[in-house]
């Protein structure tokens, strides 16, 4: 076990001895093309202010290395969506809805369509408002159906909640 730690440290070793040599042989102009393509985020580029927009070379990068290009985002607020970009998520939410016939809470709905959290509540809002998906249950127990088509037998409560008496005034 000890030959085996020896073995690794040697070897980190090494590559850091090799890391620094290459560093040290390396011109400013090399470093700083390193560092502006991704390296160190921010040495070459001037700093934005708040509203300041990013140019062109570095929105392109930006975009590529968060995976924006592909639909991924990193964490944090969802860029603003269209209409039609709502209106197209609703479309899967119905279609894959209609093809399960038991339902689905938003966790399978959610990894069925391939999409984060967050970017789910408002177009199943919009479908549950129009009337094209219906849920039953609550919280984490809530499961949703295509159109109008509940579980089978389950009733639509109206009114009152099951378990309340009538008072007599």
């Amino acid at each position: 076990m000890s030959t085996l730690r020896n073995t690794i440290e040697a070897l980190a070793s090494q590559f850091a001895a090799s890391v620094l040599d290459a560093l040290r042989g390396a011109s400013l102009d090399e470093l700083a093309g390193v560092a502006g393509a991704g390296g160190v985020r921010g040495a070459t580029a001037a700093r934005r202010g708040p509203g300041r927009p990013r140019s062109d070379a570095s929105a392109s990068s930006a975009a590529a290395s968060t995976g924006a290009a592909k639909g991924r985002r990193r964490a944090g607020r969802l860029g603003r969506r269209s209409a039609g970009d709502i209106t197209r998520m609703v479309e899967s939410i119905v279609d894959a809805l209609s093809k399960s016939a038991t339902g689905m809470r938003a966790e399978q709905l959610r990894e069925s369509l391939g999409v984060e959290a967050k970017e789910l509540p408002r177009p199943l809002a919009e479908a549950l408002s129009s009337g094209r998906v219906t849920k039953t249950g609550q919280k984490r127990a809530t499961t949703y159906f295509a159109g109008s088509g509940g579980a089978a037998g389950a009733p639509k409560r109206r009114g009152r909640p099951a378990g309340r008496k009538n008072k007599k005034r």
